[in-house]
Parts: C-alpha cells; structure tokens; sequence
C-alpha cells in the first residue's frame, strides 16, 4: 500500500495517436487509482520521417510518396481518419505497376506485384465501440526475401469529406531501414503509442548542455484531441547509465528521459504522501506539481508541441 510510480520507456507507432487505444484507456484506469502515477516517454520519432497528413476534400486527389530502401524485409502502413469521410486509394509500385482502385469492403483486398517481389494487403477498418475513427492498414511483404526499393505512391481519393483530415505513419524507425520514410513528412504527432494516454504524464527530451530540443523527441500534440503532449522535456542526449550485462553507457532518446521524471515524481510523492505533507500528492494533481514547475526554454513557447510546458524541475515544482 505504499506509493508507486511506473515507468514506461517503450513504445511504437501502431494506433490512432488520439489516446483512444484500448492499452491507452487501460492506462488511464489505472493511472486514475489512488497514490499510482505513470510516466511514459514519447518516442524518438520526431526527425525520423515515419508521419505525414493532409486534408483530402470531396473529389480531390492526393498522392503521397514513401520512399522504400534497399533490403527492406517487411513494412506496414497505418492511415487515420474520421470514420464519417469516405476515401478510396490505389497504390504505384517504384516500377509503374498500380492496383487499380480499391474501394471500402469488409474484406483484406489482395494485390501482388509479380515482377516487382511484392505483396500488398489492404484493410478497411470500422468504427469501435471506444473509437469514432477509422484505420486502413496497408501490409507490404516480400514474395521472396525483400520488398521493392524505390518510391512508392499511395493516391488517396476523396469520395466523400466531412473532415477531410488524415494521418499516415509508418513503423517506428528502429524497424524499418534507415532510408524508409515519406518523402513529405510532418514532424508534429510524432509521439508513439502509448504515450499519448491522457493521464499519463508524457516526457520528451532536451539536450541538457545546449539547453536546447533534442530533434529526435516526439513532437505533439495529439491526433484530433489535441491534448498538450509532450507534457514536459528530461534531459536525453548523452545520458550516462547503467549497461545491460554490467557497467556504464552513454545513451540518447526520451527512454532516458522519461526515467528522470520518474524519480523525481516517486520524490514528490515520497515528499507528500509518506512523509505527510501532502497525502494526495498523485495522479494529475502530482502532474499539475511538475508542469507550474517545469522551466521555459529558450526559444521555445509554452505550450509547446517541442517541449510542453518545459523542462523538468523538481526544485519548482515541490509546494511551497
């Protein structure tokens, strides 16, 4: 029955980034229970190329680039939009080859690019019971070892537009080769799942020495709900840190990042729940502590898609 803080330094790019995922609501559940807080990073997508999004308007068309590297075993891609547009798409493979289009059905559309090594899978999602928004999820798989390099295009086609707004991501960067990205890409919205859970207290990274961004953190704010998200930065450029196996390492990304918050959440609550102070110092009313405490940056607004409410300071933040 003592306090609890848990960290969550992982994350990926598959859902919606709205904070409606079935993992993201159960974190919210569990995040609102008495004396828990839970901190998660935001990723490292933000300079890596894997999202982009635009507004498709009733009888527009819109073609959208990816470029494919070399040796590239496998990749998928998710688009987001509201369940009451109506779009339709036809995928160009690098050597000309396109599907046709494809139109919303209930089945997995199937299309192989026979001298190009490629399969593609297609899927139309529907609404769910916790959501309002649609995926359709595109599965590009080798026919023999590797996918083909080059430019692919997918042409979206607005059959009917109430919104119009879309969101495209790739997997995370880690998965996919290093030259694998869009060739327009948005930085913003960048953050992985699931760190875009509303009772989160989600952390982005900053380079402690310039006192600046670090460019890799995942930006805000969230898909369509557009909560302020990264709610505050850590320092997360050559962080020095225990290695796995034994030893130290000099690492960089927001999983060294959202560690720090961590702490400093678990000595507030240290501060306020088992030495009295404060017995109901959790939950948001914990975040709320660290946002009015969180320092500005230089160069950076408050809030900011880059950096939230600011920097991480724990000196600010404890109750005076």
């Amino acid at each position: 029955k003592m306090p609890l803080v848990i960290n969550l330094s992982f994350g990926n790019n598959y859902g919606s980034h709205d904070g409606t995922s079935l993992l993201e609501s159960y974190i919210n559940e569990i995040a609102a229970r008495e004396q828990v807080t839970i901190v998660i990073g935001a990723g490292n997508e933000g300079n890596a190329g894997g999202h982009t999004s635009g507004i498709l308007k009733s009888g527009d068309r819109e073609a959208v680039e990816i470029a494919v590297s070399t040796y590239q075993m496998a990749m998928n891609l998710q688009i987001w939009k509201n369940y009451a547009d109506e779009f339709e798409l036809e995928v160009q493979s690098p050597g000309g080859r396109r599907t046709g289009i494809l139109a919303e059905t209930n089945e997995v559309s199937r299309y192989r690019f026979a001298e190009e090594g490629t399969d593609l899978l297609v899927y139309y999602g529907t609404a769910k019971p916790y959501s309002i928004y649609q995926e359709i999820y595109l599965e590009f798989m080798p026919v023999d070892t590797f996918i083909r390099s080059g430019i692919w295009t997918v042409m979206l086609y607005g059959v009917r537009s109430a919104v119009g707004e879309y969101h495209m991501w790739l997997p995370v960067e880690a998965a996919l080769g290093t030259s694998t990205r869009f060739l327009l890409p948005q930085p913003d919205t960048t953050m992985t799942i699931p760190s875009t859970a509303t009772a989160a207290v989600t952390v982005g990274a900053y380079d402690s020495n310039q006192e600046t961004y670090a460019d890799f953190s995942g930006r805000g704010f969230t898909r369509e709900t557009r909560q302020v998200k990264p709610e505050l930065v850590a320092p997360g450029v050559n962080i020095r840190s225990a290695a796995a196996g034994g030893g130290l390492t000099v690492k960089s990304g927001t999983s060294m990042a959202a560690p720090m918050v961590s702490g400093a959440a678990a000595m507030l609550m240290e501060w306020g729940i088992v030495r009295g102070n404060d017995p109901f110092l959790y939950g948001q009313k914990l975040k709320a502590y660290l946002l009015r405490g969180a320092r500005q940056l230089p160069g950076e607004n408050i809030p900011s898609k880059k950096t939230g409410f600011g920097a991480l300071c724990l000196r600010n933040s404890i109750p005076g």
